[in-house]
């Protein structure tokens, strides 16, 4: 690619050997600075291509990040002075002009990766911090993932069409931020959580295929892998079942990821909810390593030991291979257990019996001599190794023992590959809430699987076992996206909403323009969307959506760089209709 333009001929990092003789003139900050002699000194000159060694006279003023242009000849290293850490490091400038375009005061922080440096401070000055090769590589890498998944939709047919970020209030789980009217003081605009009912209305107006890459807003507590503001492919599809829209957004998502590692991901695995819980203890599981959850429940029917008498036990296996863990990392385990729910943490070590391999320590001499070897044979245990067990109700058991799996034995976020995994038939309902009505898993539009009909008439605990046409795609234990197949019948949706308690005039009140629309010739129609953000930041290697943002907000919500949020003027407020109440006290 000619990246010429007429202040350069060449970009710093991509001159070679190759180039030796020729005169060139690059652009760029200046890296370093090295004396070299009573005349001379090496500046290391440096754009987001690299950097290239220029040897310039002394009696220029050429300081840290100053913007320079330089023209001179290229030239091959001696070669005991060739740099074989650097792609440039065989030749070098022998500068003939040099022109500061621009100088610079010392930068805030070091640009080199070894220094740790304050995130906010990062943040306060992102402008410095995006020289670094760590966010040039990962903000350019954001910029291949994006191409290649528009290029993998467009060649499926999809077309891009822009939803609007000015739209009415809808119920989607999270709060709305909202922009105050000029025009209607005292009403607001929202801005979108996801274009999830405007997608739809492009299926009934005959799109067919849809999708955008969209700007979406919610105002719920961040953390490492969740902003205020995200990006997601988003899109829609008619006349389709679960199976082509996996299809079609596995398709995508293999192209962003061959896009970055040059190897094109071909396994897309498949997991019900149910399997996930019981083998995981999570909807998003984790599949880079084992130390599945192992179901003990039968072993302890009928048990003397109080510790299991409980509707569900499960258990864990860490591994010998696995650094030991001493007697203070244990009980600071049992301590986080209890914080997630637990009542306690049952721990045993494998040892070598006298008859073969035996259960020591912790609670292991409450059990009986059968219900040590069962739990060894089920847990496929062997000397060496530990285990860890939950008795509670059967929820909790899988809640607590997921998220201790993750804490003994999940590898870093750059290390284990990818792995994709497909997680099918969630339940349509949480499960049921005061007065009797289901509390929904999904958005109300999800449509249940067609066999589990007949039990939205029975009511009670059997909504419980409603399976629903919604699904989710995760990677290493990050869950990317969720989607689902709709409802397009009036009687489905008609029983959903009198099951959830909402009468017509709510109906209207949410959702009327969409089912308004619904009259008009509703399409069977299904779709998905995911984080740009996490799938971004996992092809990156990195654990932190920020990483892979220009000028995100921090962990509280503010923006370091622009000091938002601020307080507005009075004249502003007077002119929207609004009052600031002062603070609670």
């Amino acid at each position: 690619m000619d990246l010429s333009t007429s202040l350069r001929t060449d970009m710093c990092g991509q001159l070679t050997a190759a180039d030796d003789g020729r005169t060139v003139t690059v652009c760029g900050w200046v890296d370093r600075r090295r004396e070299h002699g009573e005349h001379l000194a090496f500046i290391d000159l440096r754009d987001y291509t690299g950097v290239v060694q220029c040897v310039v006279d002394e009696k220029h003023d050429l300081r840290s990040e100053f913007v320079a242009r330089m023209t001179g000849t290229v030239r091959r290293r001696p070669d005991d002075t060739a740099n074989t850490n650097l792609a440039t490091g065989e030749i070098e400038i022998d500068v003939a002009d040099i022109e500061i375009l621009a100088e610079a005061e010392p930068p805030p922080f070091p640009l080199d990766e070894r220094t740790d440096v304050d995130e906010t401070i990062r943040l306060r000055h992102r402008y410095v911090d995006m020289r670094k090769e760590r966010m040039q590589r990962n903000l350019r890498l954001r910029a291949t993932v994006n191409s290649a998944v528009r290029r993998g939709m467009e060649e499926q047919g999809f077309v891009e069409v822009e939803t609007p970020m000015l739209i009415a209030s809808t119920p989607e789980g999270a709060r709305d931020f909202v922009v105050p009217s000029r025009k209607e003081p005292g009403s607001f605009y929202a801005l979108p959580q996801s274009p999830q009912l405007f997608k739809q209305l492009c299926m009934i107006g005959g799109i067919d295929r849809y999708y955008q890459i969209a700007r979406c807003l919610r105002d719920e507590d961040l953390r490492a892998d969740r902003q205020f503001e995200f990006m997601q492919l988003d899109a829609e599809m008619t006349f389709v079942s679960q199976e082509d829209v996996f299809a079609v957004i596995s398709h995508a998502v293999a192209n962003a990821a061959e896009a970055v590692t040059g190897e094109r991901p071909t396994e897309f695995p498949r997991i019900t909810w149910q399997e996930a819980q019981e083998r995981f203890g999570s909807d998003k599981p984790d599949t880079r390593f084992g130390m599945e959850l192992v179901e003990l429940t039968p072993i302890f029917t009928g048990t003397e030991a109080r510790v299991f008498q409980a509707s569900c036990v499960k258990g864990i296996k860490m591994d010998a291979g696995v650094e030991a863990l001493s007697r203070n990392q244990i009980d600071a385990l049992v301590e986080t257990c209890q914080r997630w729910g637990a009542k306690g943490l049952a721990w045993m070590k494998v040892i070598d019996g006298d008859d073969g391999p035996a259960l020591d320590a912790g609670v292991a001499k409450f059990l009986s001599a059968d219900e040590s070897s069962q739990v060894i044979a089920a847990l496929d245990a062997a000397p060496g190794d530990m285990v860890f067990l939950v008795a509670d109700e059967r929820r909790l058991v899988r809640h607590v023992l997921g998220l201790l799996r993750l804490e003994l034995g999940r590898p870093p976020v750059n290390e284990g590959g990818l792995n994709f995994l497909w997680v099918v038939d969630f339940p349509l309902f949480e499960t049921i809430g005061d007065g009797g009505k289901p509390v929904p898993a999904h958005h109300p539009f999800t449509m249940p699987h067609e066999e589990d009909w007949g039990l939205l008439d029975e009511g009670g605990d059997a909504l419980l076992d409603v399976r629903s046409q919604a699904y989710d795609l995760v990677l290493n234990g990050w869950e990317l996206g969720s989607g689902s197949i709709r409802i397009n019948r009036p009687d489905i949706q008609n029983r959903i909403f009198e099951l959830l308690g909402i009468g017509q005039e709510e109906r209207q009140a949410k959702f009327g323009f969409l089912l308004d629309a619904f009259r008009f010739g509703a399409p069977p129609h299904g779709g998905f969307a995911f984080g740009m953000d996490r799938l971004v930041a996992l092809l990156a290697g990195e654990s932190n959506i920020r990483e892979v943002i220009a000028f995100p907000k921090t962990q509280s919500g503010s923006d370091p760089l622009t000091n938002a949020p601020t307080p507005v003027d009075a004249a502003h407020l007077d002119e929207l209709g609004l009052r600031v109440l002062p603070p609670a006290t």
